[in-house]
């Protein structure tokens, strides 16, 4: 009997449905009676927008999240070994990116079933295009340090390390902070480092805009609850 296969399906991030996923992941969902999601509410909902042709009240949910026990996660790949596709949701986004259903998918790896990603949006590589910092070398880093001094320190090791290797550093912050993290921008990077900031991407408010951290101080945006993209170039 052949195996299922774990499909990766990304979520929109702002747009609509149209603008932002083929019509192919659509009808590939509804190769899936069990998905993977990190949050059961939204998953539901996002079923739903994308015209999800079964019964979501018979569909199976298995939550993947930062209260997910590990030692539960290799159930959740069950029905591949039965032959069923499996899907994997976002909350927003491409899967496994910055997102814990990389767990899963590891596991998938490990145990040598199918993973198929599909076309989507990302909120990184979009800003990162818009960007006009380096796209042919670049490392996204996650999460900086909450604490001050530690997330100062951090942003000093990547700005050394975008001049000495020429490469454009992305990352992320709790919406909630994303003031705090650019104002740590400006006051710890060089005058001239760029600096990308792109926020609500694929809304009505969407900004993208790069300039140097000496413009910044005088062009300080409020970001506060916003979805932001960060990235820094000493290029």
């Amino acid at each position: 009997m052949s195996k299922g296969k774990l499909i990766l399906f990304p979520v929109t991030i702002g747009g609509t449905l149209e603008s932002s996923l083929p019509v192919g992941n659509r009808d590939l969902l509804d190769s899936c009676r069990v998905f993977i999601v990190e949050e059961v509410r939204t998953a539901r909902r996002f079923l739903k927008s994308a015209g999800y042709s079964h019964r979501i009240d018979d569909t199976l949910f298995l939550e993947l999240n930062e209260h997910t026990d590990p030692l539960t996660i290799g159930s959740y790949l069950d029905s591949l070994e039965k032959g069923e596709n499996v899907g994997l949701l976002s909350e927003a986004g491409l899967p496994c990116v910055a997102d814990p259903g990389a767990l899963a998918t590891r596991l998938a790896q490990e145990k040598g079933l199918e993973v198929v990603p599909l076309v989507g949006p990302s909120s990184l590589m979009m800003t990162l295009m818009a960007s006009g910092l380096n796209g042919q070398n670049f490392a996204f880093v996650g999460y900086l340090p909450v604490e001050r001094t530690q997330r100062e320190k951090t942003i000093r090791v990547l700005e050394a390390r975008s001049y000495k290797e020429r490469q454009t550093q992305i990352f992320i912050e709790a919406p909630y902070r994303n003031n705090q993290l650019l104002q740590s921008l400006v006051n710890v990077c060089r005058g001239e480092t760029h600096i990308c900031v792109g926020c609500d991407i694929m809304l009505p408010t969407q900004f993208i805009r790069t300039m140097t951290a000496a413009q910044w101080k005088n062009h300080m945006p409020n970001l506060h609850k916003r979805n932001t993209v960060f990235a820094i170039s000493g290029q």
